[in-house]
């Protein structure tokens, strides 16, 4: 590998990095928060979300957040209704949440696609989670995005 090469992979690797790095995984904080299609009340509401649904900020203008969601869909969100808190948001179309943490536990309830939880606990593979509603189990990582 000659020195042109080897300078413009490490150029490339660390621009990568770079946008990695600019987008943040934050989580809806309000009980229900308006996305909208640009960063103002002016624009139109494109669809609402609850509470700890996950969103990965790429970009900002002002005190508006531009995200993307585990679906891949693109909406702007108002900074005061966003926090840094760990999420997850359900992937499959049916999702066990169990007492505890592994198949040997009781399902205590299922929830399909896109429902987001907080975390507060983590054991190998598994996630202890809790919806706003006040539900809280544990869910297999497979299953969250």
């Amino acid at each position: 590998m000659n020195k042109s090469t080897f300078v413009l992979m490490v150029v490339t690797f660390w621009l990568l990095m770079a946008a990695v790095a600019l987008a943040d995984r934050l989580a809806i904080s309000s009980s229900i928060a308006n996305i909208r299609s640009g960063p103002g009340t002016s624009h139109e509401i494109l669809w609402k979300v609850e509470k700890y649904h996950p969103i990965l900020v790429e970009r900002k203008s002002g005190d508006w957040y531009g995200f993307t969601d585990y679906e891949g869909d693109k909406g702007w969100v108002h900074k005061s209704l966003v926090k840094d808190i760990p999420t997850v948001i359900t992937i499959k179309e049916k999702c066990n949440v169990r007492s505890g943490p592994g198949t040997g536990h009781p399902v205590i309830f299922s929830v399909g696609s896109g429902i987001p939880f907080k975390i507060i606990g983590k054991k190998g593979n598994w996630r202890q989670v809790l919806h706003a509603d006040g539900d809280k189990g544990w869910i297999h990582n497979s299953l969250l995005w």
